[in-house]
């Protein structure tokens, strides 16, 4: 018995493996199909073709402001702010242009000094290639202790400054010799109050940050024993040094106008921006002689301007506005929000027109129009938001009826709803809140190209809109567009930090990245908001599950099942349904709602199925998969777990009986599908279980 047993096993074992990987990697959340991955734009610049292509990038983000262990005096202002400007500027398409699960951002209480060590000595070296680009950026503390410079980590501590803090030397050392790349970029903004130890001096922290190595291109903020200055005064409150790198990063620094942003470009606009506006008590340090000055630090495919500009010099802009809450746009990018009496800077502006434009949610906007930048001059912008917007009363009762069917859900209501809602806006073409809301429609009946482009339009008529902006960024997550629902949500986190709802829905947009990092840290911001919220904790545990966290996240599928069992009321229930259907979770039948809450529920148990087999745990195992089938029984890979997890019960009680339903599940799977990767592998399986069970 023990031999046949052996060679089923022999069996089990050449497709278990392929199994296990496809469990992560297919069994991904039937809620979305992610589209395959988009190259990134090889537009080419009129007057460098070859420059304009972008290789594969990662990045590693780290801001810290508040320090645990540091004295109120040592505390920074804008840390963790900067660190945030630089992160939306680097997954932006017209900025870093790089994809939001290669970029990994440790900010505030996250930044301690084994998450740091870990995203630089084992993420990055594990993930880059010869040929990508990889850049740094650190805003927060550096020290000199022993003579050696450290970083400071939020969890540093002055009493044991050589074992909390993390060693330039080991930076240096995995720059030059761990991580792979052609480009490596090292961005730092350090040192903005005073000494943190007795020997601390920006001249040896910076000394020792640009000799890391030959290779990087090593920007810092400051040299000699200058401070490095943050301010509100710099586009709301930055560090100089990085307000000007993300100003420079956005365009600012393209003095060809080729649309490209290189290391020499970057490094030289920096440079004379930090000093001018700091009377040249800073002075940011590159060394020339280390980086390829072509280096590609972010490419604007619409800055490209046409013949050979004048050579840039730059200017400011100051706006103040008359009400507050305003949205500051300035050549079509968001740059901040207004407030009435608090004038808002922008230096740093190329010397030519740019577009401005002020808007408020509900009025007309001020806008958009040129106004110059002279080199060298402050002048005073004023942003009036006057006109009330005033809506068609019969748009207003078209829409007010579309929104009584609307809430009551289901297909017939829903194109009731459509119809009123497109009229709405037909006799209204402003309508922001009808269009918005004719997407939601839209992408409830199931057409998420008609729902993408009504949100859009809301957007194009109030672009500081945050509830349409919540929305587009769902339905794209819902369609596969990740990195375009990555954008959304960051627009939003970054004016409503305590939105649950986003950054839970972050955290799956990461999670389906495979950001699992990222998921992680966003699915805990939104339980830390709001503790009840189901999803948080159904994300929180997907990330833990693919992070190889099993025993940390069981708990929290069962706290999310707990969160979500509506089965005592259908009211509560229908309203769960409801909520689901506006943020664009449902897969199969969004207009019947009810495939959301069965589809979620599925996948938790299924979540458990799964943490349980990787801890051997098979009976229990078998329990969670069993219950995630009643709930999707026609899931394939629901059935392929099943019939793993038999197999393996099989191997390790050395027994026959486990094998009929192992065979059960695998037949079920092939029924359900029979072109899956897997395919091949389960039927070689079953042959042989056939074979031994069939055996005397």
């Amino acid at each position: 018995m023990s031999r046949k047993i052996l060679i089923a096993i022999l069996t089990i074992a050449a497709g278990a493996t392929a199994g296990q990987q496809q469990d992560q990697r297919q069994r991904d959340l039937d809620i979305v199909k992610p589209a395959p991955p988009k190259p990134p734009p090889a537009k080419t610049a009129p007057s460098a073709p070859t420059r304009a292509a972008i290789p594969r990038s990662y990045a590693l983000v780290v801001g810290i402001s508040a320090y645990r262990n540091l004295p109120q005096n040592l505390q920074l202002n804008y840390s963790e702010r900067d660190a945030e400007g630089i992160y939306s500027i680097l997954i932006s398409p017209e900025g870093g242009n790089f994809r939001a699960e290669n970029v990994r951002k440790l900010i505030g209480t996250r930044a301690t000094r084994e998450n740091i060590r870990q995203a630089l000595e084992e993420w990055l070296p594990s993930v880059s290639k010869e040929d990508d680009r990889v850049l740094i950026y650190f805003a927060g503390h550096g020290f000199i202790y022993g003579g050696a410079g450290y970083l400071a980590p939020y969890d540093f501590d002055m009493k044991a400054a050589e074992t909390t803090g993390y060693p330039m030397d080991s930076l240096g050392k995995v720059i030059g010799g761990k991580i792979k790349a052609k480009w490596k970029v090292l961005l730092t903004d350090s040192c903005h109050s005073g000494a943190i130890t007795p020997e601390t001096s920006n001249e040896k922290v910076n000394q020792k940050l640009l000799s890391l190595n030959t290779s990087l291109f090593s920007l810092t903020a400051s040299r000699d024993r200058e401070r490095s200055f943050e301010s509100p005064d710099f586009g709301g409150g930055h560090g100089v040094f990085t307000y000007y790198v993300m100003r420079g990063m956005e365009g600012e620094a393209d003095e060809n106008g080729d649309g490209i942003v290189n290391a020499d470009e970057l490094a030289e606009y920096v440079r004379r921006n930090v000093r001018q506006a700091t009377k040249s008590e800073q002075n940011p340090t590159s060394d020339r002689g280390s980086f390829d000055a072509d280096m590609l630090l972010a490419y604007n495919p619409t800055g490209v301007k046409p013949g050979a500009p004048p050579e840039a010099k730059d200017g400011t802009l100051v706006f103040e506005t008359n009400m507050d809450g305003v949205e500051l746009w300035v050549d079509d990018k968001p740059v901040s929000t207004l407030k009435k009496g608090e004038p808002f800077r922008l230096p740093g502006l190329q010397a030519r027109p740019h577009i401005i434009k002020g808007v408020k949610q509900g009025y007309e906007p001020d806008g958009p129009r040129e106004e110059m930048v002279y080199p060298g001059q402050e002048s005073t912008v004023k942003i009036n938001i006057l006109i009330l917007r005033r809506k068609n009363k019969a748009a207003v009762d078209a829409f007010d009826k579309g929104l009584q069917y609307y809430t009551k859900g289901f297909k017939d209501n829903y194109q009731k709803a459509a119809e009123l809602f497109q009229h709405a806006v037909e006799l209204d073409p402003k309508y922001s809140q009808a269009y918005l809301y004719l997407g939601r429609t839209q992408d409830a009946l199931y057409d998420p190209e008609k729902a993408v482009a009504a949100m859009r339009k809301a957007i194009e008529i109030d672009p500081d809109y945050i509830d349409a902006r919540f929305s587009l960024g769902a339905v794209l997550l819902s369609t596969g567009d990740v990195d375009g629902s990555v954008r959304e949500f960051n627009y939003v986190t970054q004016h409503d930090s305590k939105n649950a709802q986003t950054l839970s829905l972050l955290a799956q947009a990461y999670r389906l990245k495979g950001a699992y990092p990222q998921a992680i840290d966003s699915a805990r911001r939104a339980i830390a908001v709001a503790p009840g919220h189901p999803e948080a904790h159904f994300w929180l545990a997907e990330g833990l599950r693919m992070n190889g966290q099993w025993d940390d996240a069981k708990p929290q599928y069962e706290r999310y099942l707990q969160l979500s069992n509506f089965d005592s009321g259908l009211a509560g229930k229908l309203n769960y349904y409801i909520v689901g259907s506006l943020v664009g979770l449902g897969k199969k039948k969004r207009a019947s709602q009810a495939d959301i809450w069965r589809d979620l529920r599925s996948l938790a148990y299924f979540g458990m199925c799964d943490c349980d087999k990787r801890r051997k745990a098979y009976d229990s195992a078998i329990a969670n998969c069993s219950k995630a089938l009643t709930y999707d029984p026609s899931d394939p890979y629901i059935h392929y777990a099943l019939g793993l997890i038999f197999a393996y019960k099989a191997q390790t009680s050395q027994s026959l009986e486990p094998l009929p339903a192992a065979s059960k599940h695998f037949r079920a799977m092939l029924a359900l599908n029979a072109d899956v990767a897997e395919a091949g592998d389960v039927r070689k399986m079953l042959k042989n279980f056939d074979d031994l069970l069939s055996r005397p």
